[in-house]
């Protein structure tokens, strides 16, 4: 049998596990399904509740609740991926697609929104397939939320660039964060409001420079490494990322309003 409100999630990575946790704090019973691409975390999810499969793998029941949330990296067909797993979602429901902001038209840290035009198709592979992504999911009934720069703790850009020490791209590059647990409560609440064919954008409206990231990690000396510098000059600019017609519609805000307040430290 199948629940009210059972959940598929395609790539349980990290933001589909705390979904995962998220989904099943409200609604205790369910039954909560984690589609992967191979069969090496499945143990985990077990652990955690979650029955896995393997992608390609025929669901026996339609669910009326899906996310995907896994990434483009992985596959030679994204939207193709997308489009199975629309077919696992019964209709009721809703189904949601976690893309990427990137496809914003915009590469001179101007100001952007939910109402920004898109990169044309044709123009950049990157944006080409989450483009096409979205169309498929729209298409099927879905709605779209258009993340900014996930980050946690452990897990970011800004862990990235600890690491490297020396990055050669611009420092005055702006760019969007929000954390993983505030694209997961935002994600939930669309699935939740059983919207059709919508695109939203999930970001902490706090747009940063990778300069001031570096400096507020510095800051918080949560992190025994020091980021040495930015050293490019030529790479594109980014884009000030602002969601108030997201949250005014959805009712929706974050848990960590901004990156220095994740950290704790004043901007």
């Amino acid at each position: 049998m199948v629940g009210a409100n059972d959940l598929l999630i395609v790539g349980p990575g990290v933001l589909g596990r705390i979904v995962a946790e998220k989904w099943r704090e409200e609604h205790p019973g369910c039954q909560i399904y984690g589609q992967t691409m191979t069969s090496d975390h499945h143990d985990e999810l077990v652990k955690m509740g979650i029955t896995p499969s393997t992608k390609g793998t025929p669901v026996s029941n339609k669910i009326p609740y899906v996310i995907f949330c896994a990434p483009p990296s992985r596959t030679p067909d994204y939207p193709g991926d997308v489009r199975e797993a629309t077919l696992n979602w019964n209709g009721e429901g809703s189904f949601v697609f976690t893309s990427s902001s990137a496809p914003y038209d915009c590469s001179d840290n101007g100001s952007c929104d939910e109402d920004t035009p898109v990169v044309p198709i044709g123009r950049s592979p990157r944006t080409d397939v989450l483009l096409k992504a979205e169309k498929v999911v729209l298409e099927a009934g879905g709605s779209v939320v258009r993340l900014a720069g996930l980050y946690k703790a452990d897990r970011g850009a800004h862990t990235y660039w600890l690491e490297k020490g020396i990055s050669d791209v611009r420092p005055d590059h702006i760019l969007n964060l929000i954390h993983y647990e505030d694209a997961a409560s935002l994600s939930i609440t669309i699935l939740k409001k059983k919207l059709r064919g919508r695109i939203f954008l999930g970001c902490d409206n706090h747009p940063l420079s990778r300069q001031e990231v570096m400096e507020l990690v510095d800051k918080s000396g949560k992190y025994g490494k020091k980021f040495g510098a930015f050293t490019g000059t030529k790479d594109p600019l980014g884009k000030k990322l602002n969601n108030s017609k997201t949250r005014a519609e959805l009712g929706w805000e974050p848990k960590y309003p901004s990156f220095a307040h994740f950290l704790g430290v004043s901007e």
